[in-house]
């Protein structure tokens, strides 16, 4: 919703370019026309200009004055100088200020969308770089431990994240992984004697052997622990700088790194054995390339988990073996992993398509050969998919339907083609019953936040942008929220609560009209006479006489 706003005294200059560019096709929301830099100054105070193009010679206040002025007041503000002089000085000057562009008269179209697009691409890199540093202090807020386990589970169950973007999670919650080394996943399920333990208890274990895990690892591997979305714990390894530059070289480096491997198991196996006097059982996944073939092995674990019957106190099963590879060997069924993902389609709420494609799958089985392990795969893609949306959304899966998460429940759905098939459809639409009605949820309370700003507010910093920033909410996005549920644009609401309160101060106070000016956040008693004026028909004045 970027609006701009046009300046020159010349009104035919600005009348021209107002109807002859195609602003909706660049993306521009509003187009205002002002004849002057005082006329200008007014009209950004009253709306929320994103782009400010000026013509630099007009009587009284220049262009340059005008931008100088203007950035001061909003230094988020694109400025772009429209002048007849091609004179040095001039683009020098507005360099000096910051200016985004420099157009001489007459006006080429094409240059000028150029430069009114570059501008919009600027300002919008810059609210992505605002968006991701409060999402960051937000984030902050919490603790690092559960800001990890979300982000692996978002990964195990099978979110696609740009390279780029990965790298800036794995920093920002401090987890030293590589993006380009290989990784092994430990799934680590706890044995009968934590069984009869209280919640509490489990979960001191838990966080103990994590402890235990990465001090025993970290010589060899880097190391990320966390509990996982279905029943066990997860250890993520990927060779660490110092063990890579010792066996690096040599011909034999994945017989030496899956050593090491298994003596540190057999080491860690013990001391949680010794310290917290009760067995763990483990499955280690193949070797796959981080973080393309985590959702993968993951989903490798989980059956040799379900289909095996992994459950011996004490053991460890390796995948690489080769009576195991065939044991959970399943061959991936193009039409479930094929784009666009059924998690793509559930993240941007596009549910009949997300049913097209469930629908799809199960047509594709049916006209083949599959297998109980077929239908376990399928049955573990769609889960994770609904596992990681309702979780997105603030649910748990589990209150949903209690299929997802309890393995001997899930025994009963995939035993039938038909049963798996009528549960998926179903599970599909109580999240969208669910899931709507929590956006629903969401949206009145962000309204609510909104009002109880708005109301509780004075100073000089009262905006879209800055209630937008309390919410941890893009302006934009706010806007159109705001917008929909109430029918009224925001920046309309701002000044008339505002007015609302001048009105009350004017009736129940004695304060003078500067005194309420400043109060209400504007800058000078005349503007504010003026937005009165507008609202209510009457100046403050003619309103305190009357």
């Amino acid at each position: 919703m970027i609006e701009i706003l046009l300046v020159d005294d010349e009104s035919y200059v600005t009348e021209s370019i107002a109807q002859t560019i195609p602003w909706e096709e660049i993306g521009v929301y509003k187009v205002h026309q002002a004849a002057s830099g005082a006329a200008a100054l007014e009209i950004m105070e009253q709306q929320d200009i994103d782009i400010l193009v000026t013509d630099i010679s007009m009587p009284g206040m220049s262009g340059l004055q005008l931008i100088e002025t203007a950035s001061e007041r909003w230094p988020n503000l694109r400025s772009i100088l429209l002048t007849g002089y091609s004179d040095f000085g001039y683009a020098k000057k507005a360099i000096q200020l910051q200016a985004f562009d420099y157009i001489l008269k007459p006006v080429n179209d094409d240059e000028f969308i150029k430069s009114i697009s570059g501008a919009i691409e600027s300002l919008r890199d810059e609210w992505e770089a605002h968006d991701k540093y409060h999402m960051l202090m937000y984030n902050r807020k919490a603790s690092y431990s559960v800001l990890r386990a979300n982000l692996m589970h978002d990964l195990l169950l099978g979110r696609v994240m740009s390279e780029r973007a990965l790298a800036a999670k794995l920093a920002e919650y401090e987890i030293a992984f590589d993006t380009e080394t290989q990784a092994a996943m430990l799934m680590i399920q706890l044995g009968k004697h934590y069984t009869a333990m209280d919640h509490h208890s489990i979960s001191l274990m838990e966080y103990a052997i994590g402890n235990i895990a990465e001090e025993l690892f970290k010589e060899s591997f880097r190391v990320w622990f966390c509990k996982a979305p279905h029943d066990c714990l997860i250890l993520l390894v990927e060779p660490n700088a110092q063990m890579q530059q010792l066996i690096g070289l040599s011909e034999q480096y994945e017989t030496l790194r899956q050593r090491t491997l298994k003596a540190l198991i057999d080491s860690f196996r013990a001391s949680v054995s010794n310290y917290l006097k009760g067995d763990i059982s483990l499955i280690v996944t193949e070797w796959f390339a981080f973080p393309e073939g985590l959702p993968a092995a993951y989903r490798s674990g989980l059956s040799s988990m379900f289909l095996a019957a992994h459950n011996e106190a004490g053991s460890v099963l390796f995948l690489e073996d080769k009576h195991i590879q065939e044991l959970v060997a399943i061959k991936s069924l193009e039409s479930l992993y094929r784009p666009p993902t059924l998690i793509h389609l559930l993240e941007s709420k596009q549910w009949d398509t997300a049913r097209e494609k469930i629908t799809d799958v199960f047509r594709d089985m049916k006209s083949a050969r599959f297998s109980r392990e077929h239908l376990y795969e399928v049955f573990l893609s769609i889960t994770n998919a609904f596992m990681y949306i309702a979780h997105k959304g603030g649910q748990f899966i589990s209150q949903i339907d209690q299929y997802a998460l309890d393995p001997l429940l899930t025994q009963s759905i995939i035993v039938s083609f038909d049963r798996l098939q009528d549960w998926a459809l179903d599970m599909l639409g109580k999240l969208e019953k669910e899931l709507s009605e929590s956006d629903q949820y969401t949206k009145s309370y962000i309204i609510k936040q909104v009002h109880e700003l708005v109301g509780n507010h004075t100073g000089h910093d009262l905006s879209v942008k800055t209630i937008a920033d309390h919410v941890y909410l893009h302006p934009v996005y706010l806007s159109k929220v705001y917008k929909a549920e109430t029918g009224e644009g925001l920046g309309d609401y701002i000044i008339r609560m505002r007015m609302e309160r001048a009105l009350y101060l004017l009736k129940n106070t004695n304060k003078k009209i500067y005194e309420i000016t400043t109060e209400l956040g504007y800058q000078n008693p005349q503007y504010f006479s003026k937005m009165f004026k507008k609202h209510y028909g009457m100046t403050p004045n003619e309103f305190r006489d009357g």
